[in-house]
């Protein structure tokens, strides 16, 4: 996990990725998403085009966008799949609120301060299912990062900023139509079955290792 200006691999800064809209992007383009999502109110794109598209396929004006953002010069957060990832999440969707004052939960509040821009594995449907179980303290941290190694979505980005926001370009709009959209329902639950019954093996497997989300919140920082 680094904190740190960066830029991309191919030296031009520049990332094309792609963005579901309920009903279509107005005005320019800003972070306001809902608070309780993956990594706080932002503006969320993704590396792959079918993970959005599962999003916005319950919307009749359901709009996919796919944008190319110059992150040159941004402050950046990047983490991987593990704990922090996961601890990170439920920060911003209020799981920790009953520790709140707690080290750990200082911890991932300030965890992005300062930050533009953060990057970090995709948690849809499939996800939540194992995260609220460790959550709930019914699997340990070992069998949630197996769980969520095997389900792999890709990769969000998500702008913080409005300085971020304002080196986001749409290049392409193209509406959803109601026979893709079925479709795409369809192959929503389809996944979401599969990813269930994947991590129900991983979570057997792993029942007796690592600790539980009670056990890393006592001890975080001590």
């Amino acid at each position: 996990m680094k904190l740190e200006g960066y830029t991309a691999k191919n030296g031009s800064g520049q990332v094309t990725l792609f963005h579901g809209s309920k009903s279509g992007i107005v005005g320019e383009i800003k972070p306001i998403s809902r608070r309780q999502c993956d990594f706080g109110k932002g503006f969320y794109m993704g590396t792959e085009q079918l993970q959005p598209l599962t999003l916005i396929c319950n919307f009749p004006n359901a709009k996919l966008y796919t944008v190319k953002i110059d992150i040159t010069g941004l402050s950046v957060l990047e983490i991987e799949i593990g704990i922090d990832w996961a601890l990170l999440i439920a920060y911003n969707r209020g799981k920790l609120e009953h520790v709140r004052g707690s080290d750990v939960y200082r911890k991932y509040s300030m965890l992005f301060t300062g930050c533009d821009m953060i990057i970090g594995d995709i948690a849809n449907d499939r996800m939540f299912v194992v995260l609220d179980r460790f959550f709930s303290g019914e699997v340990s941290d070992i069998a949630l990062v197996n769980s969520l190694s095997a389900m792999r979505l890709g990769k969000q980005y998500v702008a913080l900023t409005e300085k971020a926001c304002r080196q986001i370009e749409i290049i392409d709009e193209i509406a959803v139509s109601e026979a893709e959209r079925t479709s795409l329902r369809a192959e929503s639950e389809s996944l979401r079955q599969e990813g269930v019954r994947l991590a129900e093996e991983i979570c057997r497997k792993h029942r007796r290792d690592g600790r539980f989300f009670d056990e890393i919140i006592d001890g975080v920082d001590k």
